[in-house]
């Protein structure tokens, strides 16, 4: 039985907030024309979920009752025929245009959550968010996680090993959240399977401020825990935490800005100047991401995918198709 069970708190986080998704649309518009210092769009690249590849992406599919890790990841076809397809719609796809696979996963059950589930949503919002006990629970900053939460991402280890021996890519490029319960899914979850290797960055990190959970650790912490892991820092990540506050708790918008902007770097990494280096991306088509509840919440807004429940350690896969407007 799959330990990978969405909660009530957790279809909140990926349901509500409904003005959220409507502001991020209405600001990512705003934002189309505007331009850096060097006269470039800062926002070129225009995001989209492509449907039928993963039952996810189909209304139909119940996300409360549906188990990945049981149903083949949802894949509606073969990895075969998934990765021809993908292969085919970048081989006729505009000079301007790219498509990957990117595997959106959230770190597994950690302490913080535990907190609440105890006291409620609510109790959790008025008084426990920026405490780090309840006198029996050390769950802030940067919660480890639970044994739950380590064997969330077993679980996945499994399921993947299970779908590589099925003809699933393995991802050509990892990136992860700083905050360490993202990190140990990360490595819990491609043990004996890949080196990933992952890039820490912080614009994949939880909704920022307010919740004492959501700040990291140093950096000289972070590379002690995770450099013989493989793990690498971003250029400019600062020793502090520098972007927490214990105040002005970043909205859903705010959010979707931000990781559009990993989007934009993302895509960007394979732009010549005038069109898509076939090379670079074809190097480049399937991605891992670790992070959050609320990280993926702001994925899926960016991308226009349906909403979708992702339990503590749950994952969605999601066919991405970039397209450029010229600078």
């Amino acid at each position: 039985m799959s330990l990978l069970i969405p909660t009530e708190n957790d279809y909140a986080d990926a349901h509500g907030d409904v003005e959220g998704t409507l502001e991020y649309a209405k600001r990512i518009a705003e934002c189309q024309g505007e331009r850096n210092a060097e006269n470039k769009l800062l926002y070129p690249w225009k995001f989209e979920a492509v449907e039928g590849f993963f039952k996810q992406t189909e209304e139909a599919t119940d996300d409360l009752k549906f188990r990945y890790t049981e149903e083949n990841f949802g894949r509606l076809k073969s990895w075969d025929e998934i990765t021809a397809a993908l292969e085919k719609l970048n081989a006729e796809a505009a000079d301007n245009e790219s498509y990957k696979l990117v595997f959106f996963a959230r770190h597994g059950q950690g302490f913080h959550n535990v907190i609440v589930e105890k006291y409620g949503l609510k109790a959790w919002q008025e008084k426990w968010h920026n405490q780090t006990t309840d006198g029996e629970i050390v769950y802030a900053p940067d919660p480890m996680l639970t044994e739950l939460g380590i064997n969330q991402a077993k679980e996945n280890n499994a399921a993947w090993k299970q779908e590589v021996q099925l003809g699933a890519p393995i991802p050509q490029a990892f990136y992860v959240s700083p905050l360490q319960r993202s990190s140990w899914t990360c490595v819990l979850t491609w043990e004996g399977i890949t080196e990933p290797r992952p890039l820490v960055t912080e614009a994949i990190r939880e909704t920022l401020n307010v919740n004492l959970c959501d700040k990291r650790s140093s950096k000289s912490v972070i590379e002690s825990r995770f450099q013989k892991y493989g793990f690498r820092i971003e250029d400019g990540f600062s020793e502090e935490d520098t972007l927490f506050k214990d105040h002005d708790r970043e909205t859903l918008a705010q959010q979707a800005l931000r990781v559009n902007g990993f989007l934009q770097k993302l895509f960007d990494n394979e732009w010549n100047g005038t069109k898509v280096d076939r090379t670079r991306a074809h190097e480049n088509t399937v991605i891992s991401t670790t992070s959050h509840a609320g990280t993926i919440r702001a994925f899926i807004t960016v991308l226009g995918h349906r909403m979708f429940t992702i339990s503590t350690g749950g994952m969605i896969p999601v066919v991405v198709k970039a397209t450029r407007q010229a600078d």
